[in-house]
């Protein structure tokens, strides 16, 4: 069982262990294959992040995906058949101690609605929420995701019903935000944070040693969000 209650005042929520530490520890494993690297010749980490990605949802990334705990969990907040099962994590952003740090740390929301068949925008009706999942040990000096809480109060004020770009989209949503207290994704790996689609974010600058590992992959509701939608997502704009 997650905490339902602070979700609803925060915009997220820590899911620990959500599945067996040795199985994310494996899945960054076969990370540092894909991308070549190893974490034990730092002198290789030359770019402040390198991208990966888990296309096929097999073995670890299959099991961390369908993880019991995280479908009883989007039960708890999207409603049961409120969203539809994924079979893999999504993209990988690995953040490495590297300076100077990519120019990528800005406030936003993700694109959260499908405008066309290859393209999305942000929209006050989103179809997703977001979920980090952390493969690999995270504190406050390793790059952890920044998280303004209770952001997704204001946003849900300043987006309408039309699609927005992205890139504009960006100082929206940090102006409607400023001064929200700002919370660290930090954990262990297995650990999962549950993200509002309205809840503002932003990447941090790497100050430890040891690379960052963590997905980050959308749960596609089955209907857009909307005021009268019957989850814990939607009683943002009534309480």
């Amino acid at each position: 069982m997650i905490d339902v209650e602070a979700f609803v005042r925060d915009g997220f929520v820590k899911l620990e262990q959500a599945v067996p530490r040795g199985i994310a520890d494996a899945a960054r494993d076969l990370l540092w294959k894909q991308i070549g690297l190893s974490p034990h010749r730092p002198e290789s980490w030359t770019q402040p992040v390198v991208w990966a990605a888990d296309l096929t949802g097999e073995g670890p990334f299959g099991q961390l995906a369908r993880s019991a705990r995280l479908a009883s969990a989007l039960d708890q907040l999207c409603g049961q058949s409120g969203w539809l099962p994924r079979n893999a994590l999504g993209h990988i952003p690995i953040r490495f101690p590297v300076s100077p740090p990519a120019d990528d740390r800005g406030w936003h929301i993700d694109l959260n609605t499908p405008v066309s068949a290859d393209a999305w925008a942000v929209s006050g009706r989103p179809h997703t929420m977001l979920v980090l999942t952390l493969l690999s040990a995270v504190g406050p000096d390793d790059a952890p995701t920044r998280i303004r809480a209770g952001s997704h109060r204001d946003v849900a004020k300043v987006l309408g019903e039309e699609s927005v770009d992205f890139m504009e989209s960006g100082p929206l949503v940090d102006d409607a935000s400023t001064g929200r207290p700002e919370v660290t994704a930090t954990g262990l790996p297995g650990d999962m944070y549950l993200v509002h689609p309205f809840t503002v974010h932003a990447a941090d600058v790497h100050r430890g040693a040891t690379p960052r590992f963590m997905a980050q992959g959308p749960i596609v509701l089955t209907q857009p969000l909307r005021p009268q939608s019957p989850s814990a997502l939607a009683r943002v704009w009534h309480e």
